[in-house]
């Protein structure tokens, strides 16, 4: 998206607080080929995935939610038991929807989301620990429901069908439609896109429908990464992006950074341009991935204890 690149180029290149290294990032691009790492397919795995219209609710719900999964200090994480496992963090998410739609809770229903209680999504999500922002979260179901219901006949599809296949057409759509998706920052007297559930949800469809039906955007190249906790986590292991002392100390020290601060911003901005400068080394290099791809990737290897060496940053937000 034009938008999110520009202007996360334009923050990514002022910063202050976060460094890219190139030769680190030239040296991953040149691992990624050798060792020939493919990108993660969409996993169906803990997901609702029927095929049909009921999916795409599904997801545009999930995605909805798909915020925020860590415990404040001293708290349990939130877990969930799903088929004799145990999940947590955007996981435990997809399977209690998926539990929900599978024993008949409407939650895929545009009317029922538009009065959703909170005890309601409570018992939906269920399991153990804190999940933050519980409030915030009925409040988007609601608007959700009221704005399908209201413009959409209360079908997601509908939604999804007026971006006429244009990934980046949605992305922009749901930010203008649904306030938690316009996920916007002020930086310097700037505007940074960031758009990060907007691009995933269509990512997801994507994923989810094999590039077919209502996942058949005929420009998935133009989304960017995204920007949210994990992938910055896992550039800074790799040693390609890289904080100031001030910044590290902050973030080892698991200290919350104010959403829309300088800090956040850069980190956010700053992982978005190199991922694009991934894409662009590898391209010169002759390997051809998206942007999104090149993001999965990142997000698969932070699941591997290996990179969770030093904490990811913190900041109490509706939009990752």
């Amino acid at each position: 998206m034009r938008e999110v690149l520009e202007t996360t180029k334009y923050a990514a290149e002022k910063s202050r607080l976060v460094r890219i290294d190139k030769p680190a990032l030239a040296r991953f691009s040149k691992k990624l080929i050798e060792d020939e790492i493919k990108v993660p397919p969409w996993d169906p795995c803990y997901h609702f995935c029927d095929g049909t219209e009921k999916t795409v609710s599904y997801l545009l719900v999930l995605d909805s939610l798909n915020f925020c999964f860590w415990p404040l200090p001293g708290k349990a994480k939130w877990e969930i038991e799903y088929k004799s496992e145990k999940l947590s963090g955007y996981y435990a998410m997809a399977a209690s929807l998926t539990k929900a739609v599978e024993s008949g809770i409407p939650v895929t229903g545009s009317a029922y989301l538009a009065n959703l209680s909170s005890g309601e999504l409570k018992n939906i999500l269920g399991g153990q620990g804190e999940l933050q922002l519980m409030e915030p979260r009925v409040q988007i179901l609601n608007e959700l429901g009221q704005v399908l219901v209201r413009e959409y006949d209360g079908n997601a599809c509908k939604l999804v069908e007026a971006a006429e296949n244009s990934a980046a057409t949605l992305a922009r759509l749901l930010a203008q439609k649904f306030s938690s998706f316009r996920d916007i920052a002020e930086y310097r007297r700037h505007e940074v896109f960031f758009y990060k559930r907007a691009q995933i949800f269509a990512a997801d469809l994507h994923g989810a429908f094999d590039g077919k039906k209502w996942g058949g955007f005929g420009d998935m190249d133009r989304l960017t990464a995204f920007a949210d906790y994990k992938v910055p986590q896992v550039l800074r292991h790799l040693g390609i992006v890289v904080y100031k002392d001030s910044l590290a100390q902050k973030v080892d020290q698991q200290v919350l950074l104010e959403p829309g601060s300088l800090d956040e911003v850069e980190i956010r901005a700053s992982t978005i341009w190199t991922v694009e400068l991934i894409r662009q080394e590898l391209e010169r290099m002759g390997k051809v991935l998206r942007a999104f791809e090149i993001d999965w990737i990142l997000w698969n290897l932070g699941q591997d204890d290996a990179f969770r060496e030093r904490p990811y940053h913190r900041t109490i937000t509706v939009f990752y």
